[in-house]
């Protein structure tokens, strides 16, 4: 499946910022595998060149709000933002913190559901939090099977019941965390069908120009029964 552009709303691309790329050689590479995944005999022939828009990845914390004037959203406007939840676990005012800052204007995209720990054990967790207003990223490389075959069930999972809107490398200069977001396109449109790949692509694009993006036909996931034998 060939893609015309591909928009990768969150990795770490930047110098010196957060656990992303130490330096500008770092960063340099890193933007050289991004292009060479995004189809770069077309993109030579086109003359199209990689844009960087700078954005922030925002770690849940009880001062979110107090610095919200100071943080960075996906889109200009900052009608998106980039949510993350520490891996070990969920805040319990998580979804107080949602309502709050879709008060203030701004929808926030929950970044990895699919590797934090909590929510690996209850993923209807993030059907709650969907249901309340927010959208979600899922890491390519945790689809593609970059982490472990456990994360990559859990990603399916979260695709198919449609809790997960986006796709995106998250990609580092970290080993395993390379540029696989065509990859991961790829693999979607083969488990759910090209307009499902396509889709996520769309969503990605309207969520860095601030345009409408909405969580559509998810649904909760029924837990596995058990089955005893005597």
């Amino acid at each position: 499946m060939n893609f015309e552009k591909i928009v990768d709303l969150h990795c770490h691309i930047l110098p010196g910022i957060d656990d992303g790329s130490p330096d500008l050689e770092h960063s340099l590479q890193l933007a050289q595998e991004a292009v060479a995944d995004e189809f770069q005999a077309e993109l030579d022939k086109r003359e199209i060149k990689l844009t960087i828009f700078p954005s922030q990845e925002v770690h849940i914390n009880g001062e979110l709000l107090n610095r919200y004037d100071d943080l960075l959203g996906i889109d200009e406007d900052k009608r998106y933002m980039l949510l993350e939840f520490p891996h070990d676990g969920v805040p319990r005012y998580a979804e107080n913190m949602i309502f709050n800052l879709k008060k203030m204007g701004t929808i926030p995209v929950i970044v990895h559901p699919e590797r934090n720990h909590e929510i690996q054990n209850n993923l209807n967790m993030l059907y709650d939090f969907i249901k309340a207003g927010a959208l979600a990223q899922v890491t390519a490389t945790s689809y593609v099977g970059g982490f472990g075959s456990h994360v990559a069930e859990i990603s399916h999972t979260l695709v198919e019941h449609n809790l997960v809107q986006i796709v995106a490398s998250d990609a580092h200069t970290l080993k395993g965390r390379k540029f696989v977001l065509s990859e991961a396109l790829n693999q979607i449109a083969k488990d759910f069908g090209e307009q499902k790949a396509i889709q996520f692509e769309k969503n990605a694009e309207n969520l860095i120009n601030g345009e409408y993006v909405v969580a559509r036909d998810y649904t909760p996931i029924q837990k596995k029964k058990k089955f005893w034998f005597f």
